[in-house]
């Protein structure tokens, strides 16, 4: 089998586990590291045994896959290039800091016939792989994805930072599509983007959505729960696991039906070296990545309506506070 030269761009935290997963991979090579902070692509090569860069576009030639795990606002200027010098990618979410951008980079990989992996990490958390089985034709959702203020992410708002999770998971879990009818509202508190949101979506197929994204909040929360006719799953993303609550008919002489309770623990796993390996075998396989260009779009898609939506709402509440000053 032929070894496989990796590098990762951008050695942040994130970044930095990129890259020992890929160190650690059989006949995989990691060997580069990129990262604008010259100290710290150099700290992370060293511990690695790769070389360190500062740009990019000096990987032309030398690599035949990379992670992207720099900042959202510049996945499109690096991956782009990338996938130009015929190199396949995996970037990190969001997709792109804009939606032209990421239809763009969808179509680098389609002219270009490269893999384009996105990094819906949930995906491959055990606790949604095992959800698909349980799941049928649920008919509202709800999602509390809290946590408290790091300046990682904030170049991009809460919608880019934190939601986009949970509306890859109702899009890829429940088969829903078409949005109907969309409310947002979104407030900035720390960042002078959006750092607390709230969406809610009407999908053609009946689905609602409720989803709340906070990254002010005093804890974290990671949840998403389905209610369903025949069951009520709520899933905790962090601690991988899943509680089923079904009714069954009324007991003997009983008016109401009976819940019974399942609790399924998922235990231990490691999400991100599953969508390392996942895209490196599709690289080597030039096969389908399991988290598409197309996925990642329709991702985008829908982050760009709430958006939109929650900056229509900050218009209009803003209107109304300058008639009430008027009037005052």
């Amino acid at each position: 089998m032929n070894e496989l030269r990796a590098a990762v761009i951008g050695v942040g935290r994130l970044g930095a586990i990129h890259a020992r997963k890929y160190a650690t991979i059989p006949h995989l090579k990691l060997t580069h590291v990129v990262d604008t902070d010259a100290a710290r692509a150099a700290e992370i090569a060293t511990e690695l045994g790769a070389t360190a860069l500062t740009d990019h576009r000096q990987l032309a030639g030398a690599i035949d896959l990379a992670s992207v795990a720099a900042p959202g606002i510049s996945h499109h200027a690096i991956a782009s290039d990338l996938m130009r010098a015929g190199i396949d990618v995996l970037v990190e979410k969001p997709m792109a800091a804009t939606l032209a951008e990421a239809r763009d980079l969808k179509a680098l990989a389609e002219r270009g016939g490269r893999v384009l992996q996105i990094g819906h990490l949930e995906r491959f958390n055990p606790a949604i792989v095992r959800l698909r089985s349980i799941l049928k034709a649920p008919r509202f959702v709800e999602c509390h994805r809290l946590a408290p203020f790091t300046e990682r992410g904030t170049d991009v708002d809460v919608v880019l930072d934190l939601m986009v999770h949970d509306l890859d998971v109702i899009l890829s879990a429940t088969g829903a599509a078409e949005v109907v009818a969309l409310e947002a509202l979104g407030v900035a508190v720390l960042t002078d983007q959006i750092d607390v949101a709230n969406a809610r979506i009407r999908f053609a197929n009946g689905l609602i959505a409720n989803l709340n994204t906070s990254r002010v909040a005093p804890r974290r929360e990671r949840k998403i729960r389905f209610f369903q006719p025949d069951a009520y799953i709520s899933v905790d993303y962090e601690a991988r696991r899943i509680q089923v609550y079904r009714k069954s008919p009324p007991a003997p002489g009983a008016t109401f039906p009976t819940i019974s309770a399942d609790q399924i623990d998922l235990g231990d796993a490691d999400p991100l070296m599953d969508e390392i390996l996942a895209f490196v075998h599709s690289v080597r396989a030039r096969s389908v990545p399991q988290v598409t260009a197309d996925d990642g779009l329709r991702v985008m898609e829908l982050s760009e309506r709430i958006r939109v939506e929650m900056e229509k709402e900050s218009a209009a509440f803003q209107g109304e506070a300058r008639r009430g000053s008027r009037d005052d």
